[in-house]
C-alpha cells in the first residue's frame, strides 16, 4: 500500500466502514476503557477521516467527563471509533484494519491512566 493511500476498516460484520489518511503512527493508551477494548487509535481531524458505511449503525457510550463517545457497531459490537462530543475531534480504530496495511506504522503509548503524556 502506498503512503498516499487511505486506510480503510470495517466492524466484524462490515456495517460500519470507514477511511482514514496514513498516520504517522497509532496511539496505545492505557487508561481503563482504551484498555479494555485493546484499541490502537488514530487521533485524525474530521477532514482526514470519515464514516463511510453505516452512519447511524452505531451505539455510543459516554462515561467520565463525558466528553468522548464510543461507538459500537449495533449488530457485532466492534468499537469502531470515538468522537468528540463537541464534535471537533475524533478518533478510528486500527484494530478494524486488514494488518498487513498496517507495516511499519509504529504505535506510541500513551499514558492516558495517570500523566496524560506519551510514554515514549
Amino acid at each position: 500500500m502506498e503512503a498516499s493511500e487511505p486506510l480503510s476498516g470495517t466492524c466484524h460484520c462490515g456495517s460500519v466502514a470507514f477511511e482514514v489518511s496514513r498516520p504517522a503512527f497509532m496511539v496505545a493508551c492505557n487508561c481503563s476503557i482504551c484498555r479494555r477494548y485493546a484499541a490502537l487509535w488514530v487521533h485524525a481531524p474530521p477532514a482526514s477521516a470519515r464514516i463511510v458505511e453505516g452512519e447511524g449503525q452505531t451505539d455510543t457510550y459516554i462515561w467520565g467527563d463525558e466528553q468522548i463517545e464510543f461507538h459500537s457497531c449495533k449488530s457485532c459490537r466492534a468499537v469502531t471509533h470515538w468522537t468528540g462530543v463537541d464534535g471537533a475531534r475524533w478518533a478510528v480504530n486500527m484494530r478494524m484494519v486488514d494488518p498487513a496495511d498496517l507495516e511499519g506504522l509504529p504505535v506510541r503509548h500513551f499514558d492516558g491512566a495517570d500523566s496524560w503524556e506519551f510514554l515514549d
